[in-house]
């Protein structure tokens, strides 16, 4: 795996790489919830384009460590660039936060004093047509976080057995119609395989009647299909799990998710290694946030895609 930060040269990033931009939500909360400080290890475990990276490097300054980790080589290109003024202090890893302890132990960081995952896919993702994410623009039908490994969309509404398909478009998209679409894939697919994202757009659209309502028919199978390709709700159990062991006692996990599936998988964790209702096993975290944080009004009206932002925090308990 590649340490971005040691210079995996940032002058050789290209521009378009360089230009990777995301507006962190929920940044003042998170930073209050991890409570940053010189001398702690930090891990952003989704790093993006660096602005929650860089805050927390600010606030930990002068000697406050940071691990960058994300799928996403783009990501890892802007990050390089946003962090590079934080020299040795900050080191980029280009990796899945599923292999969260091997990464963390690469960068030497045995232990951590905080950790952070902010979930999903970024607004550059999102509006870079040939990423595939985005069902507005006709783009090959890719949706892979890491576009240079892996099977892609297209791969799996090419190859899915119809009842699986099915399945999955219900379970990580909560698409009632999930059999019908399912159908008229397959019978679309027979005559010629589906490569794009408009291909599929308006497969769905037919199967779903020309459906109206505030979210495009389309939105809940494009996000079963991206969390499907990117084993998103895998990762994220394999991670937390990681996470409480490295955590030092009095260490922190932020955690913003973007949509009910990720935010159950957090509350139900964090639950269970509290002891909340009686769980077995021994007590690990502590709760911080009894209600997940979501952002307020201004931040809103500067950034609608927060709207759905859901931030909860716990700590690490002493031994």
């Amino acid at each position: 795996m590649q340490d971005a930060n040691k210079l995996a040269d940032v002058s050789s990033f290209s521009a378009d790489r360089a230009a990777f931009q995301h507006t962190p939500v929920l940044l003042a909360e998170v930073l209050a919830g991890l409570r940053p400080q010189s001398g702690g290890r930090y891990v952003d475990g989704t790093v993006g384009g660096g602005g929650h990276a860089a805050a927390i490097l600010e606030a930990s300054a002068p000697a406050g460590l940071l691990l960058g980790i994300d799928a996403d080589p783009d990501a890892l290109a802007a990050a390089g660039v946003r962090l590079a003024s934080f020299g040795a202090r900050a080191t980029l890893l280009h990796g899945n936060v599923r292999d969260l302890a091997q990464l963390a132990d690469q960068a030497g960081f045995t232990t951590i004093t905080g950790l952070l995952l902010d979930l999903g896919v970024s607004s550059h993702q999102l509006d870079t047509p040939a990423r595939g994410f985005s069902f507005l623009t006709d783009a090959p039908l890719d949706m892979r976080l890491d576009p240079t490994s892996g099977e892609t969309a297209a791969d799996l509404v090419n190859q899915t057995p119809e009842d699986e398909l099915a399945d999955l478009i219900y379970r990580y998209g909560e698409e009632r119609g999930s059999r019908k679409i399912a159908r008229l894939i397959v019978e679309a697919r027979r005559r010629q395989p589906i490569s794009t994202t408009g291909q599929l757009a308006t497969i769905i659209a037919r199967a779903l009647g020309g459906r109206h309502g505030k979210i495009n028919p389309a939105t809940r199978t494009f996000q079963a299909l991206r969390i499907a390709v990117n084993r998103e709700l895998e990762s994220l159990e394999m991670a937390l799990a990681q996470a409480v062991e490295l955590l030092a006692p009095g260490g922190r996990l932020a955690v913003i998710a973007f949509h009910s599936l990720e935010d159950r998988i957090v509350k139900q964790f964090f639950r269970a290694e509290s002891g909340y209702g009686g769980a077995e096993g021994p007590t690990r975290l502590r709760i911080i946030t009894k209600k997940p944080i979501i952002a307020e009004a201004q931040e809103l009206r500067d950034n609608p895609r927060a709207r759905s932002a859901k931030l909860r925090i716990a700590e690490k308990c002493e031994p």
